[in-house]
């Protein structure tokens, strides 16, 4: 059977001429197409305002992003082209990684529109984020196990993006028996993640490279990570050689986690965990008259929207001027933003103030973004998010 199609004004088609693959319900002709004709996750083909097939997506009329393009054929996204396009992401991740521990599929990036998929070894994570990924939950699953053969395959479809779908949220085995906590290799760094109870995917693979430069930084230092999650960067600095390491994080839990990482790693002697909000936590330590000769400010995204970007810039300045403020002379300050509303150049600037307002100078000597596991798609901006700057404080 075609599909149904899905037309655009006149002159809303150039994005997607472009490459971009999202379409918004203000660029739709609904006099001849209108949205409510169709279900959530169907699949249609694509067509200009003048009636040129611009590809295959798959719609969601409760959605503002209401059509996602998977492919620009007219074709039907089902097993055998699921298997074709996991099997590309595999072929790149294989090529980076010695170890099977990374983000196997990155949505957009590998052509796969709310998707996402983690591997830890023998043990997948899995978000179903777009209504159209949704409907092919059995096939996916069918296609994973196929190619990977894991032992379990966990669906963490508890992420807000599901919300903006109009889906129900939900935390369920798909196959096998996934455990409570997995192990992964990083950086050559055994960790622990949480799957079940972790945030997102139970771990955050798109800071691996910038974990990897700290570890040129910290031989014989004491370190500290704020909102530190299970200890990513703490424990991979305590096994380049840091001397001390301490982890600052609001959940009591992920310090739990963290505490079991120092351990797993031998390093547990060296580990202090502080558990509350980093912003008084940082406060309470300047009071006490401690210091620390390398500083991760790795916060959670201060900017969701783009109406929060006054006051999430504002958090910025606050929590690096803080840290700043724990740094000794020639101290290491790694900063980094995960929020796609806050553009690299702010969060340089965030790096420029805080050291004039602690009269540093501040010298970049490194810059970092997510790692190749999360490939950037050239004509979507959104898939490059993270930010991450490493910079040397000195007396002015």
């Amino acid at each position: 059977m075609e599909p149904k199609e899905l037309q655009l004004k006149k002159n809303e088609d150039r994005r997607l001429r472009a490459g971009h693959l999202w379409i918004y319900s203000n660029e739709v002709n609904t006099i001849a197409t209108p949205l409510k004709q169709f279900s959530p996750g169907e699949q249609v083909r694509i067509i200009s305002h003048s009636g040129k097939t611009l590809g295959s997506a798959y719609v969601n009329p409760k959605s503002l992003i209401c059509a996602r393009l998977f492919s620009p054929r007219v074709e039907r996204l089902d097993q055998a082209l699921l298997q074709k396009k996991i099997k590309q992401a595999l072929s790149l991740r294989d090529r980076l990684f010695k170890d099977p521990c990374y983000r196997l599929v990155y949505g957009e990036s590998d052509l796969l529109p709310g998707l996402v998929v983690d591997r830890f070894g023998d043990h997948l994570s899995v978000q179903l984020n777009s209504a159209g990924m949704d409907t092919l939950k059995d096939e996916i699953v069918e296609t994973l196990k196929s190619l990977l053969k894991p032992s379990s395959i966990l669906l963490r479809n508890d992420s807000s993006m599901r919300n903006l779908e109009g889906m129900s949220k939900e935390v369920v085995a798909a196959h096998g028996v996934p455990p409570e906590e997995v192990e992964l290799i990083e950086n050559g760094v055994k960790m622990l993640a949480p799957l079940y109870a972790g945030q997102k995917t139970g771990w955050f693979y798109d800071q691996r490279p910038n974990r990897a430069e700290l570890g040129r930084f910290v031989q014989g230092k004491r370190v500290l990570d704020v909102f530190s999650y299970v200890g990513s960067f703490a424990i991979q600095a305590a096994a380049a050689g840091a001397k001390e390491v301490w982890a600052v994080d609001a959940s009591r839990f992920a310090l739990e986690m963290a505490e079991k990482n120092a351990k797993l790693n031998g390093v547990g002697d060296i580990f202090t965990g502080a558990q509350g909000d980093a912003f008084d936590v940082l406060k309470a330590l300047r009071a006490e008259g401690e210091q620390f000769d390398v500083i991760v400010v790795d916060p959670p995204a201060f900017i969701k929207k783009k109406k929060d970007h006054k006051e999430g810039l504002r958090a910025y300045h606050r929590i690096n001027e803080l840290a700043m403020r724990l740094l000794p002379e020639e101290g290491i300050l790694l900063s980094a933003s995960c929020s796609m509303h806050l553009h690299r150049d702010d969060l340089l600037d965030v790096l420029r103030s805080g050291a004039r307002k602690t009269r540093r100078h501040a010298q970049i000597v490194f810059e970092g973004m997510q790692g190749p596991d999360h490939p950037v798609h050239p004509a979507i901006a959104e898939t490059k998010y993270l930010k991450a700057f490493i910079a040397r404080l000195t007396q002015e």
